[in-house]
């Protein structure tokens, strides 16, 4: 994947639109009934001026955990390739619900992986875009679709959650090649396989990885370890590390993106109008498995495996969903090649508890990985070299009782993919970082108050022949701070809570920035410039 497909991923996804800002008269003392629909900085897609047409994948309303399963039907009138596709849902909600998970499937194909946000009593409603134009193969040709986002209605949780999903194909030729084939891994008895075509001469897999609402692995990355004493449990502690294995040899490893859902940390009140980055349109980890291609090229079935590193045995809480991407040598039927280097470090992981006042528990952590291969394709011999590198820090602190619990953490995620063979040698440099702090605290008074900044940075670079020909920065930060009143009815807990949001996007191709401030649950400022 170029550094622009990779810009692309880390930029795809559009909530709301811009809206009237209020004024400090109109911003209540606290919560009401009703509050600003949600809304978030990051761009929206950026749509050719080219004929048009739109498929509905589905019109659905979730009450329980039936998915919908529907048909997809290719659009008439703008040909079978798209310079681009826009996926929009729509959704709209009111009474009490909690925050769910849900997915989207085309043909096996995880297209959108998204969370909900909670609603109010009088209802909101929230948009979602995302560019998957990767997809093309899939929407070449008909297919089923299959959607879920489980939900529970009952005399309490009323809340019924009503999407719309729509894709707009765009005619004309994609900014970039588009894979040749979608695929997703086969089940069998032994565990999942993938069959590739013979020709491949690039593969890239994407892992939709998310730790489960409801348990411990929603928050893994506060777990702790014996003899620490804390309500969620780990063998090992709060590292966690998403593995992909080709016949059981270590393929790719990644860091983790550290959700957060709209009911996380104790304190919906956080997330009513400014979600999480990423809560409502989950990124992929991508990895390139294209030293491996020589050895996928057989045309026999290779076992695929993802896991998570840290996750006690036996314990359930991650999803972890698989695309493969694959472009084809046009030319040759047959690529050959072969794996020269599998080499891993010994996985870094070290948890230092000291028990006192204030439990502490300090965290360092990293791995290493380098893989190289090569092919010898229509144009030549290409070679391909992976490496990535993954680094974890964090304190976690919290009394007895955990009346305060929180957390300083920061995870790197570093790769270089080279490219030497068919013309300029290609190096793609990709650095991302992810950050939380905060705490949340119950007074003597009963009022659980949380504070929390979250940032999901990137940087990219492209050289050819040592010259950097693209580039791009990434820079999303939240921040928020909200309060109420425990274990009393609803109209008592007397909420508060401010939020903001900056989304800064710059390199090459542009800049891009805004930013969002909400006051208790009313849009105080929308602004953009560069």
């Amino acid at each position: 994947m170029s550094m622009l497909a990779g810009a692309a991923l880390l930029a795809s996804a559009f909530f709301g639109t811009g809206a009237a800002v209020a004024q400090a008269s109109d911003v209540p003392a606290e919560f009401g009934t009703d509050w600003h629909d949600p809304v978030t900085a990051a761009p929206s897609v950026d749509r050719p001026h080219t004929t048009s047409c739109q498929v509905t994948l589905a019109d659905v309303q979730f009450r329980d955990f039936t998915p919908y399963r529907g048909a997809y039907t290719p659009p008439q009138g703008c040909g079978d390739r798209w310079s681009k596709v826009v996926l929009r849902l729509d959704g709209k909600v009111k009474g009490r619900q909690y925050d769910r998970l849900g997915y989207l499937h085309v043909g096996g194909v995880e297209i959108l992986r998204t969370s909900t946000p909670e609603p109010s009593p009088d209802g909101i409603e929230w948009h979602v875009e995302k560019d998957v134009t990767r997809y093309s193969d899939t929407f070449r040709s008909a297919q089923d679709v299959e959607m879920l986002i489980g939900n529970v209605v009952d005399d309490t949780y009323t809340g019924v959650i009503d999407v719309h999903v729509t894709l707009t194909f765009y005619a004309g030729r994609p900014a970039e090649r588009t894979p040749d084939r979608v695929l997703t891994l086969a089940g069998t008895p032994d565990g999942t396989t993938l069959t590739t075509p013979r020709n491949s001469e690039r593969i890239v897999a994407e892992v939709y990885a998310t730790g489960s609402g409801g348990g411990c692995e929603e928050f893994w990355y506060l777990t702790v370890a014996d003899p620490a004493s804390y309500s969620c449990k780990a063998d090992h502690g709060p590292y966690r590390e998403v593995q992909i294995k080709v016949d059981g040899r270590l393929a790719g490893i990644a860091a983790p993106f550290p959700n957060v859902w709209t009911g996380g940390w104790s304190n919906p009140f956080l997330w009513y109008v400014l979600p999480a980055p990423g809560a409502f349109d989950v990124r992929p980890i991508a990895y390139d498995l294209t030293p491996f291609a020589g050895l996928l090229n057989d045309g026999r079935p290779h076992r695929v495996e993802v896991s998570v590193v840290g996750v006690p045995a036996g314990q359930p809480g991650w999803s972890a969903p698989v695309n493969v991407l694959v472009w084809q040598d046009a030319h040759r039927a047959h690529v050959t090649g072969a794996l020269t280097a599998d080499r891993a470090t010994d996985i870094a992981d070290s948890s230092v508890y000291t028990p006192g006042s204030e439990n502490r528990l300090a965290t360092d952590a990293g791995h290493r990985l380098t893989v190289s291969g090569y092919l010898d394709t229509s144009h030549g011999r290409v070679t391909a070299s992976v490496t990535r590198t993954l680094a974890n820090t964090s304190v976690h602190r919290w009394t007895d009782g955990e009346n305060t619990d929180g957390i300083d953490a920061t995870w790197s995620d570093d790769q270089t993919v080279t490219v030497v063979g068919h013309g300029p040698a290609r190096a793609t440099h990709t650095h991302r970082t992810y950050t939380m702090n905060g705490a949340t605290t119950i007074g003597t008074d009963n009022r659980l108050r949380t504070v929390l900044t979250l940032g999901d940075r990137a940087s990219a670079v492209e050289l050819r022949d040592g010259r950097r020909t693209t580039w791009s920065r990434l820079d999303d930060t939240y921040s928020g701070d909200a309060a109420y009143t425990l274990d009393v009815p609803r109209d008592q807990r007397h909420a508060v809570g401010t939020s903001t949001e900056r989304y800064r996007l710059f390199g090459s191709d542009g800049c891009y920035d805004r930013s969002l401030s909400t006051v208790q649950g009313v849009l105080t400022e929308d602004r953009s410039g560069c």
